[in-house]
């Protein structure tokens, strides 16, 4: 996969190990013949730890051999998180440190959630760009509150904690970024 095709979300072989590449960075050249420098921000599916990777244009990285499965949350106990394959219904188990902060986003409701299977085995979970989640308990919304940039905290069904418009009450579903946690609109 040539440098200028790998995107946020693809995953990599880096150093013998698959990487989800988290964030893209293009650094064009400031003077003729120089060539354009891709970084990318990545984390290694087997160790959990980022990884910085360097690319000129012309070079490239194998894309790993995994299979994405959809899978449903099924239910946590003392150290794991129980998922539910939508195709052949196996079970994964991840525990619970490896998952800490995709854990903040799930509900037995959630769609679209894909385990990342390498030599079968689960490494990792993929989350939808956004969840709807309903707001368990904030301050009661004011009356007359317009659309303004003021927020106040909000907690979430999941235990979330994030910073809501004003106007938001008790028991409204909201949307969640999940790759920055933050309020995009009502769902």
């Amino acid at each position: 996969m040539l440098a200028k095709d790998i995107k946020r979300g693809s995953i990599v072989v880096y150093d013998g190990a698959p990487c989800m590449i988290e964030s893209v960075t293009v650094q064009s050249p400031s003077a003729r013949g120089g060539s354009t420098f891709y970084k990318y921000r990545a984390r290694n599916l087997g160790t959990k730890q980022k990884v910085d990777i360097v690319l000129r244009g012309g070079e490239s990285l194998d894309e790993a051999d995994f299979q994405r499965r959809e899978v449903k949350f099924m239910y946590s106990d003392a150290d794991h998180f129980h998922f539910l394959d939508q195709t052949d219904y196996n079970q994964y188990s991840m525990p619970k440190e490896d998952v800490q902060d995709e854990s903040q986003y799930f509900t037995e409701e959630l769609e679209g959630m894909f385990a990342l299977i390498y030599n079968d085995e689960c490494i990792g979970l993929q989350l939808p760009l956004t969840v709807a989640l309903k707001i368990a308990a904030c301050d009661p919304g004011i009356k007359g509150a317009s659309a303004t940039a003021r927020t106040k905290p909000a907690t979430l069904e999941t235990g979330l904690i994030v910073q809501v418009p004003e106007y938001l009450t008790e028991g409204e579903t909201i949307k969640i970024d999940t790759r920055t946690g933050q309020y995009l609109s009502r769902a």
